[in-house]
């Protein structure tokens, strides 16, 4: 039974003319009355009684017509929800992100994702950058919402948005006090840094900041665990870093931030895709973004000001 054959039946159930039915499907009155013979030969049974003077359904055409209605509804549901998951209004898309990413892209993007894109399914997964990174590259993620530019072969990805880094000091230590401080003073005061395998983009930030000034910088360690640097700066003594969206909402207890300024090292967000996917939700998801942007750090004006610094 050819899909077509169907069709042709419910065009003569509806019109019951062969005339009328012909015309709407824009075919010969001969090419209808095949389409129907061959369709009742294959059933075996009469699904359409024509004498001279009219056309009826018999008790299997009424019948038949009911099934032949939902099959041809179905037909075309199915059309339109292929069409819909190449146009990504369609299917499941699976997100990472950071805490900072929670917090000043996302809840915008979704916002306009869920409004132009309805029918599709967001999962959300919150995690570090490496960790996005292997999600991505192993196909459990979609897209990743990461710090620094990804360059491993494979990704692409697109800059969303700078947030500046302070210095995170222990309560006692002699930035504590201050309202701001200088990059250059970093040459003098001992700091700490996260391993660049560990937490490549604050790495980046502060050593290239420090290059392009001419800088050296006074480090006395480089840690593996980012979480960890807390508990280093308040036993240490020392100078570390974390970004000023994390020094606002989330520093840990005996710890204060200190804007750093000429120059403010700032953190880049990237979103990433793999280049291999032919994925129209992923392209849903980078048209929500853009249509939620620009996507602007907001923090306080002194988090990248340029006054003199208050002792």
């Amino acid at each position: 039974m050819e899909f077509r054959q169907v069709t042709t039946f419910l065009a003569i159930a509806e019109e019951l003319h062969f005339g009328r039915a012909a015309a709407r499907l824009h075919l010969a009155q001969s090419s209808v009355s095949q389409q129907l013979q061959r369709l009742e030969r294959e059933i075996g049974v009469q699904l359409v009684a024509r004498t001279s003077h009219d056309v009826r359904l018999t008790a299997a055409g009424l019948a038949f017509r009911i099934e032949a209605e939902r099959l041809v509804t179905q037909a075309a549901l199915a059309v339109k929800l292929a069409r819909d998951v190449v146009a990504g209004r369609h299917g499941t898309i699976n997100i990472g992100y950071n805490q900072i990413a929670g917090q000043w892209v996302l809840p915008a993007t979704l916002l306009r994702l869920h409004e132009d894109f309805p029918n599709l399914v967001v999962h959300l997964w919150e995690r570090l950058t490496g960790a996005q990174l292997e999600a991505l590259a192993a196909g459990e993620l979609d897209v990743a919402l990461v710090y620094g530019r990804p360059t491993a072969p494979g990704l692409r990805s697109r800059h969303i948005l700078d947030i500046p880094l302070v210095a995170a000091v222990p309560d006692g230590h002699p930035w504590a006090e201050l309202d701001q401080a200088r990059f250059a003073e970093l040459a003098s005061v001992p700091c700490v840094l996260p391993r660049r395998e560990r937490s490549p983009a604050v790495y980046d930030a502060v050593v290239s900041t420090a290059h392009r000034m001419d800088i050296d910088l006074c480090v006395v360690d480089e840690i593996d665990d980012p979480s960890a640097m807390g508990i280093v700066a308040r036993t240490q003594q020392v100078i570390v870093f974390t970004s000023a969206a994390r020094a606002r909402s989330a520093m840990p207890n005996g710890l204060v931030g200190v804007p750093i300024v000429d120059p403010t090292p700032l953190l880049a967000m990237h979103v990433a895709w793999r280049t291999t996917d032919d994925t129209h939700v992923v392209d849903a998801f980078l048209a929500s973004l853009d249509k939620a942007g620009p996507h602007r750090w907001q923090g306080p004006a002194d988090a990248g000001g340029g006054s003199e610094p208050r002792r």
